[in-house]
């Protein structure tokens, strides 16, 4: 997909502070970060959302989500993190490029209010 802004920032067509890249994934600080440590991971093949996954992908989804635990801890947080994956426009998916945001530090609020 040529015009996904996701792919051009893998691609170096768009500059980005990088946390980690490998020949599969790329890792790079939220340019809108809501906590002290926001950074998003993204594997390098254009895959739409979580939804558009299937059994092909359950390596590079596994290999991502023990690669966003490694990161989230070098990045300096030990006591936790919070990892989200917004899937389609129902679910708050604004950049359809599957993509993990990994945010910790600072007081994290919770993620559904409890009355």
């Amino acid at each position: 997909m040529t015009d996904c802004i996701f792919c051009k920032i893998a691609r170096g067509e768009i500059p980005c502070r990088k946390v980690y890249e490998d020949d599969e994934v790329l890792a790079f600080h939220d340019i809108n970060p809501v906590a002290p440590v926001h950074f998003m991971l993204i594997p390098k093949l254009h895959l739409a959302s979580l939804a558009e996954a299937d059994a092909t992908h359950a390596a590079l989804l596994g290999r991502m989500l023990l690669l966003a635990s490694r990161l989230a801890k070098e990045q300096g947080l030990e006591n936790g993190f919070r990892t989200v994956i917004n899937t389609g426009s129902g679910g708050g998916q604004e950049v359809f490029h599957l993509h993990i945001h990994i945010i910790g530090g600072g007081n994290i609020p919770p993620m559904v209010r409890r009355s």
